[in-house]
């Protein structure tokens, strides 16, 4: 009895540890991971342009502006990871900007632009590819629906998923070592609700 009950406090002791620990592992899976916009404000972001951004049941949206306009992070990063949730209609011109080396003056000359833009002149350019550099393996449309990028730079190399869906894998330039993160409005509707990222 004695040897029964001591295997049997063990097997209660070793349950008891792997539960304890259990929320610690799943914790990890978030581990590194900033909020660049919670929800609940832009104290993260700097403003550029006159779009009109507004945040209101967890969602930052513009749907007008005179020019192109940004949302531009007031930190640096140089290499990491991205995770974005957004909505645009059908004829939105939107982008996640990274590596800004001007938060003053963000452009496709200035930075990497991850672009979200259905209507893209050139489709091979447009949601899901990065101009100038790498044209989109698979062309994938954003409108009318919530959609996730998740887009890694480090280094030189860049890659780029959307909805699961490889659009950009390991892409290469230079010309932008490190710098601010920008999201973009030039025109129709656009949503971000997660802006998330994880430095490398």
């Amino acid at each position: 009895m004695k040897h029964s009950s001591a295997i049997a406090i063990a097997l209660l002791l070793a349950g008891s540890a792997a539960l304890w620990h259990a929320p610690t592992a799943s914790g990890q899976a978030d581990a590194g991971w900033v909020a660049l916009f919670d929800g609940k404000s832009l104290d993260n972001w700097t403003r550029i342009g006159d779009a009109n951004w507004t945040v209101a049941d967890g969602v930052v949206a513009a749907d007008k502006a005179s020019g192109i306009s940004y949302l531009v992070s007031k930190t640096t990063y140089t290499d990491f990871q991205i995770r974005s949730e957004f909505w645009v209609d059908d004829e939105a011109n939107s982008g996640i900007f990274i590596r800004c080396i001007d938060p003053k003056a963000v452009n496709g000359k200035t930075a990497y632009e991850v672009n979200i833009y259905d209507k893209h002149p050139d489709p091979a350019y447009g949601t899901g590819g990065i101009p100038n550099v790498a044209k989109a393996a698979v062309g994938l449309k954003a409108g009318g629906k919530w959609n996730t990028y998740e887009i890694t730079a480090k280094g030189p190399k860049f890659t780029v998923t959307l909805n699961g869906t490889k659009t950009v894998d390991g892409a290469e330039d230079a010309k932008f070592p490190s710098g601010h993160i920008a999201l973009q409005y030039g025109q129709g509707i656009v949503k971000f609700r997660k802006v998330d990222i994880k430095p490398l």
